[in-house]
């Protein structure tokens, strides 16, 4: 996400100052005017301060007789997406977002952001990567280059496109490779923290070491995925299911080039003459209730497998959502050249 501030100014700035700011915001010109403890007042938009001058104010006025004192703004955990969607559908372009003080936390543009999913994310980034040999003796997996970047950013990129920018990786094997690559986060407008396992811990158990997360969902995903995941719509569908846990699917459908019969104790009590069955794949992405978290154990090997069959035995909803758009698993080398030759026709 980019860099909010540009779009805040204080109550006491002069109109001249506030002009400038808004040519040097080109097409997002929009401010958001803010008291000394950040707290929203009002907006100003060049509109604004023409019918400013046409009421007869000039540039010796305080900015506050300029104001538009009742913008729309999200209330960061409190909004609903429907909200949001209602917004950017009536062409609601730039929206600040704040906490229960008024304080503003960030701008969401949607010119550049989808959407703004009360999320955090786990990039699960410690494997090892056998199968991509000799390729991984010296960078690990999520590190090699896709395109003119590795594997790593697209994930963050799209993650961070929805507005999910606080982001927990999960490194072990070559993992200094990754921090210093990536760094906090704060070049891409993102927050990252770093999990370090001292030991492989599975697909899920690294997630164990966090101790809290700031929002109610987590999304937890392996980083060796290329994928256009509307991450909205994932998050929507399980909202909607009010789902415990929702994984990523991939549909896989087998065609039977014979007729298939059904039979009970040796008698056919059916057939399906050359049927097609879809199976779904684990495509490596799961959604979960924040307290489902509390599940895995600690400093333990642990799959999110273990986590789903848990779940189900516990009579608790796990759902599927069926990806339809593009996903691929890169774990061997003919994924890898798939992969350098999809992403100059697939937009991620």
């Amino acid at each position: 996400m980019e860099n909010f501030r540009k779009h805040l100014i204080e109550e006491d700035t002069s109109l001249k100052d506030v002009l400038q700011k808004l040519n040097n915001l080109a097409a997002d010109a929009i401010l958001f005017v803010v008291d000394s403890s950040a707290r929203l007042i009002g907006s100003l938009t060049d509109g604004d301060v023409r019918r400013g001058f046409l009421k007869g104010f000039t540039f010796t006025d305080p900015i506050l007789k300029f104001v538009e004192p009742n913008p729309r703004f999200l209330k960061m955990g409190k909004y609903s997406m429907e909200t949001l969607i209602e917004y950017r559908n009536k062409n609601f372009k730039i929206l600040p977002v704040v906490d229960d003080d008024m304080r503003v936390t960030t701008v969401i543009n949607f010119r550049l952001t989808r959407s703004l999913l009360p999320v955090n994310a786990v990039i699960m980034a410690g494997g090892r990567g056998e199968r991509l040999k000799p390729l991984t003796d010296t960078t690990p997996k999520p590190m090699l280059q896709v395109g003119n970047k590795p594997i790593i950013r697209y994930n963050l990129d799209r993650l961070l496109s929805f507005g999910v920018n606080e982001i927990w990786i999960s490194v072990r094997y070559l993992g200094n490779q990754i921090e210093d690559h990536l760094g906090s986060g704060a070049e891409l407008g993102a927050r990252i923290h770093y999990i370090r396992e001292n030991d492989p811990m599975g697909t899920i158990g690294a997630v164990s070491q966090v101790e809290d997360f700031p929002h109610q969902y987590v999304l937890v995903s392996n980083s060796d995925l290329l994928t256009n995941l509307d991450y909205e719509d994932f998050f929507i569908d399980f909202i909607r299911n009010d789902a415990a846990l929702s994984v990523v699917t991939i549909p896989y459908k087998v065609n039977v080039p014979y007729a298939v019969l059904e039979t009970v104790n040796g008698h056919v009590v059916s057939f399906k003459e050359k049927p097609s069955y879809t199976y779904y794949s684990n495509g490596g992405i799961y959604l979960v209730k924040k307290e489902v978290l509390k599940r895995i154990p600690r400093n333990t090997f642990f799959n999110a497998t273990d986590l789903m069959e848990q779940l189900i035995k516990e009579n608790e909803k796990v759902i599927s959502y069926p990806m339809y758009g593009y996903w691929l698993d890169i774990g061997k080398p003919d994924d890898y050249i798939k992969a350098q030759e999809d992403h100059l026709h697939i937009k991620f």
